[in-house]
């Protein structure tokens, strides 16, 4: 499960595998270009567990956030909770970078972690996380809190991972790298053995052209 692209100035890659001896994985990834590519949407969304059931819970949150895409994100979520009702549920995470403003804006529900890391004179730092909400989409979500908003610059990289990812998996990376040699590296280095894991990378790559 390893995809990668482009949309504006942003490279992102995703890299991604079943709870070993398993053919299904219940983690899944969202990188949609939106606004006539002046924004682009990215999400890791775990499916509760793993296996088909967890794999059916997290297809059908891709599909209701493909549809409405240009949703806001709080939006998105409640959309979600609602046509997952009866599933596992999922965890879920979802990121809006604006070009034109340089900014990110996100939020999520669950354990699926995000971070925006930069790079200083002292080596990588994390300049930002995400804010998640307790709960489980499709089955118990508190009142969404109005979705982060922070500064995006050149060179920062946006890293989203399930919790079938190991949470020191920002340790030792090669900012210098591609978003899809992080991606890799990270999968590689820090997927559990015990779930489904699914990281996405998201590298400001300045002009578009």
């Amino acid at each position: 499960m390893r995809e990668n692209g482009r949309v504006g100035p942003i490279e992102w890659a995703n890299a991604g595998r079943p709870l070993p001896g398993e053919n299904t994985s219940g983690d899944r990834k969202i990188a949609v270009a939106l606004d006539d590519d002046d924004a682009a949407l990215f999400g890791v969304i775990d499916g509760l567990g793993h296996g088909p059931a967890a794999a059916t819970a997290a297809m059908q949150a891709v599909d209701a956030v493909q549809r409405a895409s240009r949703e806001r994100l709080e939006v998105l979520i409640q959309l979600c909770h609602r046509v997952l009702a009866g599933t596992r549920g999922v965890a879920m995470t979802l990121a809006r970078v604006d070009f034109q403003t340089n900014t990110l804006t996100w939020t999520g529900v669950g354990n699926v972690r995000a971070n925006l890391v930069s790079k200083d004179a002292t080596g990588v730092r994390i300049r930002s996380s995400a804010r998640l909400a307790a709960g489980i989409v499709g089955y118990r979500i508190p009142e969404i809190r109005p979705a982060q908003v922070v500064s995006l610059r050149v060179g920062d990289l946006i890293v989203l991972a399930s919790d079938g990812i190991a949470e020191d998996h920002l340790d030792h990376i090669d900012f210098a790298a591609s978003a899809t040699v992080i991606a890799d590296h990270i999968l590689t280095k820090h997927a559990k053995e015990t779930d489904d894991a699914m990281v996405l990378t998201a590298r400001h790559r300045g002009a578009s052209t």
